[in-house]
């Protein structure tokens, strides 16, 4: 970590903890900041400002008064969630206080290069993705994830070096806080309207995820979605060397898909059936993760066994599992439709789908499209399964079945499964009916899995 000293003996506020916020202040403290922490939670219930104020940090829990601004303050760094037009923020503009974020700094200390990872979707699996990639068969260093993917870019910077990366998984809501931050290489994967109850507009969305490169040079990467024609005109603002992926067009200069091959500058690298999550999202993902990969001399070969064994994200359509050429895939993070239309879009082969969960008083008839056609039994449960049933009669899938919960649909799917076909957890709805989140309820499919296997085997099937 870079010792720096622009912090040293300076008054920074620390707007919102959550891990964020909570690592950022620690590391300020380290740099011998004059930290404060406001957060909104009360003290008695806040044990994360409890353990600040152990440590020596002032904090100021059970609101956001205004008046903190009068002291004088040099910085504020604000947790991502909170909006811009917060009055503390507000204040700050005025007073012109600079406002960052924690990414931005933990790009002022970080000794390794940076990797940055924006788009609308896609940007956990690539992120996730490119790690492997750079890990693989690796003698020296690691490439550490970091940032909207969970963990605080402040720690990671902390520990990193020279000899490592930080791939930073980086929202809208962090881009629109950074002043300095440099990606050596950026990647966005797509961009889509999302976020405006935060943004205002999708041009300040937009605008925010360009940040990415603002600061870029000729010396950097920009990697982008060629397919958008939006993302090509709006790369033309970039002063990084442009890196295009496409699964529509060759591009000799970048990534493309030929013949379901896919190459990178002409160089084939591997086939694109053998990706093991499914989808075109996924293999354009895969894409932009081959391009950071051989931008940093990753062999052809390890990039393909790698990707070969990918199985995904957690809970993002994640592979579990194929036995008796049956393959089961955990999409718990499905909470909503449009993930679910997604999660069906990937596979050609027929589904088993295992759908259910909290009643948010809308009904499914969105899915049909997506069914029809491809869905050849439908499993419900929880609070929507009546809505779910309803739905699945509509779409005309032959066989629908109502069961308890996961536990109970997972053997419900098997028996009626074939060879070739895909068990698909992707319940369109939360989990909060009958888990306590969708990792919970991702896990006991998982669970299930195993177990039914387990089972089979000490049968003999």
């Amino acid at each position: 970590m870079k010792k720096i000293k622009r912090y040293e003996n300076k008054k920074v506020l620390v707007l919102g903890l959550a891990l964020s916020g909570v690592n950022a202040a620690k590391l300020l403290h380290s740099l011998g900041a004059l930290v404060t922490v406001n957060d909104y939670k009360k003290f008695d219930e806040n044990p994360q400002a409890q353990e600040l104020l152990e440590s020596g940090i002032r904090v100021v829990t059970g609101g956001h008064p205004v008046e903190l601004l009068d002291e004088d303050f040099e910085w504020v760094v604000k947790n991502p969630g909170i909006m811009y037009n917060n009055p503390i923020i507000i204040r700050a503009n005025e007073k012109n206080i600079p406002v960052i974020t924690e990414v931005e700094l933990a790009y002022e200390v970080a000794e390794s290069m940076v990797i940055g990872i924006t788009g609308t979707n896609g940007k956990t699996t690539t992120t996730t993705m490119i790690a492997e990639l750079l890990n693989a068969e690796r003698s020296k260093g690691q490439a550490y994830v970091a940032g909207n993917i969970g963990t605080p870019a402040s720690l990671v910077a902390q520990k990193a070096t020279s000899d490592d990366e930080i791939i930073m998984e980086l929202s809208s809501f962090q881009l629109m806080g950074i002043t300095e931050l440099k990606p050596h290489i950026a990647v966005i994967t797509n961009i889509y309207s999302a976020h405006l109850d935060y943004h205002g507009t999708r041009e300040e969305y937009v605008a925010a995820k360009m940040n990415i490169t603002k600061n870029q040079t000729e010396e950097d990467y920009l990697i982008v979605n060629w397919d958008q024609p939006e993302l090509r005109e709006l790369s033309k603002k970039s002063k990084a060397i442009i890196i295009p992926f496409s699964r529509k067009e060759i591009l000799n200069d970048g990534v493309y898909l030929q013949d379901d091959v896919i190459y990178y500058q002409g160089e084939p690298v591997m086939a694109k059936e053998n990706i093991l999550i499914p989808g075109d999202h996924n293999v354009e993902n895969a894409m932009a993760a081959i391009a950071v990969a051989k931008l940093l001399n990753q062999k052809n070969g390890i990039i393909r066994t790698s990707l070969e064994k990918f199985t995904g994200v957690k809970h993002r359509t994640q592979f579990v599992t194929e036995f008796k050429e049956r393959r089961f895939y955990n999409d718990s993070k499905a909470t909503n439709i449009l993930a679910t239309e997604s999660a069906l879009k990937g596979f050609d082969a027929p589904v088993i789908l295992l759908a259910g969960g909290l009643d948010r008083g809308n009904n499914f008839d969105e899915l049909i499209p997506s069914m029809s056609g491809k869905v050849k039994a439908l499993i419900v449960f929880g609070e929507t399964a009546m809505k779910l049933n309803e739905t699945g009669e509509k779409a005309e899938i032959p066989t629908i079945i109502s069961v308890q919960n996961v536990e109970a649909a997972v053997p419900a799917a098997y028996a009626l499964s074939e060879p070739n076909d895909v068990i698909l957890l992707s319940p369109a709805c939360a989990s909060w009916d009958q888990y306590r989140s969708f990792e919970v309820r991702g896990d006991a499919f998982i669970h299930s899995v195993e177990q039914l296997v387990e089972e089979a085997i000490e049968e003999g099937e």
